[in-house]
């Protein structure tokens, strides 16, 4: 007899091991299948593992800039590339046990294998054909790694893996993903990054920093395609001020690999072709859904450009089948994946839940300059029609800031002219991935710019920015 459960989660990544473990605190029998390894690619192959590097990257940086504090270093920097890597994975390894712990600690049952859902109701694990990450993790007694299940409620938490292009296939040699970008046996000399979004920027900025030729390749006409024009520019010139090489409006049509080099034919807007050859490539064009081997087209479950549709709950079109975080689709963030688990899973248990408003959703990239938004960008907000108020200040312009040796840099806030809603806030410059929440708790709460500018800001932080961008937008700024 197969055991049963209330909810069976397939997948361990960040949606996946949050929604187990809200799902047991609402009282429910929960199991979670995992092929691999807890925490998913977030935490062992993407988010966390990437800012361990480039934590790496930004000490390196200070070290050989100290003469700009007015520190002298002796004897020549350098760094060691497999420590450099040996740290990123510790840290990762670290937290996959800890996942283990919190699913242990909730009594969440973890089932090692590769699930398919039979029928609504019914899923068979079968041996995987992965190699565990800590298989000691807990395996209850009595349940076995592989066998049949039945669940009242199934949540596909899958994620996503590396979009592929046709004639450039990574080969884990010459062509990288993230994953051999992130292990690197030896740090190339020379390097091509095609695709510029919050990949491809990270993983660019790190070997830059590290003293790599960077060249950035873009089909789009600006980098960062998702970000607010000007703060996209602004980026830029400072990613190009360190040595980066970035080409918009310019496609990769060919490579050729050679012994230990690839050489990329690239074609711009106009077709103009040039060839640019280099150590490695890496490809970072977005991702796609794992929604393969699971059953879903038997089900008739609906997908979508290599995702599962679903209504904003979780729900698909196929009763007692969930999905949620990366293999429902956009935006592909681990923090969406989480928040996307615990509205779906309340809503099973019959709470009050509402949809998640994705324009309050904010997005980080970890390179040097920090970038980070929520919200609409300038751009989108007048195409939807509305008046808008913008402000701006520079980094230049605060305290803080030029003390920490950070002074280039801006924050920019889009209001509702009428209403005095805010819109959206982008940011570039030291630490904005940590300022951003301020603007989007401030968004949850549907503050106005009133509230906002009576919002009293410590000083010195590199939070006033954000009081003055807002400032400046009806025409209030004080230090710019």
């Amino acid at each position: 007899m197969a055991d049963t459960y209330d909810v069976l989660i397939i997948g361990g990544g960040p949606g996946g091991y949050v929604t187990a473990i809200r799902a047991a605190q609402l009282g429910f029998k929960t199991a979670l299948v995992e092929r691999e390894h807890l925490g998913g690619i977030c935490l062992n192959w993407g988010c966390i593992p990437t800012k361990a590097l480039l934590r790496s990257a930004e000490i390196y940086h200070y070290a050989t800039h100290a003469k700009d504090y007015g520190l002298t270093l002796n004897g020549t920097m350098s760094f060691d590339p497999a420590a450099v890597v040996k740290r990123s994975r510790g840290v990762s390894g670290q937290l996959n046990g800890g996942v283990a712990f919190l699913l242990k600690k909730n009594k969440v049952d973890v089932i090692w294998g590769e699930a398919n859902i039979d029928a609504p109701g019914k899923v068979t694990v079968t041996a995987t054909k992965k190699a565990i990450v800590q298989p000691q993790n807990p395996i209850p007694k009595g349940i076995l790694p592989v066998g049949s299940y039945e669940a009242k409620n199934i949540i596909i938490a899958t994620g996503a893996r590396p979009r592929v292009l046709p004639g450039i296939e990574p080969d884990g040699k010459l062509i990288w993903t993230y994953f051999e970008a992130m292990v690197p046996e030896q740090f190339p000399k020379s390097l091509i990054v095609m695709g510029s979004g919050a990949i491809g920027i990270e993983f660019a900025s790190f070997y830059r920093t590290m003293g790599a030729e960077v060249t950035v390749v873009e089909v789009l006409p600006q980098v960062l395609p998702v970000e607010d024009a000007e703060i996209a520019a602004h980026a830029r010139k400072r990613f190009e001020k360190q040595g980066m090489k970035i080409l918009t409006s310019t496609k990769v049509v060919k490579v050729e690999k050679g012994a230990n080099s690839v050489t990329c034919t690239l074609e711009d807007d106009k077709g103009a072709k040039q060839t640019l050859t280099a150590d490695r490539l890496i490809s970072a064009v977005g991702v796609v859904g794992n929604i393969e081997n699971l059953g879903l087209e038997k089900l008739g479950v609906k997908t979508d450009r290599g995702c599962i549709v679903t209504d904003g709950l979780g729900h698909t079109n196929v009763p007692g089948i969930f999905a949620i975080g990366d293999v429902a689709g956009p935006p592909m963030l681990a923090h969406k994946a989480e928040h996307e688990g615990v509205i779906c899973i309340e809503g099973i248990k019959g709470l009050h839940v509402h949809p998640m408003d994705k324009a309050k959703i904010p997005g980080c990239t970890y390179c040097h300059p920090q970038i980070a938004s929520v919200g609409l960008t300038e751009a989108k907000a007048k195409a939807a029609g509305l008046e808008v108020k913008v402000g701006r200040f520079p980094f230049s312009g605060n305290g803080k800031a030029i003390a920490l040796g950070e002074p280039e840099g801006l924050i920019k806030t889009v209001f509702d002219a009428k209403t005095g809603k805010l819109l959206g806030a982008h940011m570039v410059g030291a630490e904005v991935t940590e300022l951003i929440q301020g603007f989007v708790v401030a968004m949850n709460l549907e503050t106005t710019e009133e509230e906002l500018m009576h919002t009293v800001f410590p000083h010195p932080t590199l939070s006033e920015m954000m009081h003055e961008a807002v400032l400046d937008a009806y025409g209030r700024v004080v230090h710019s």
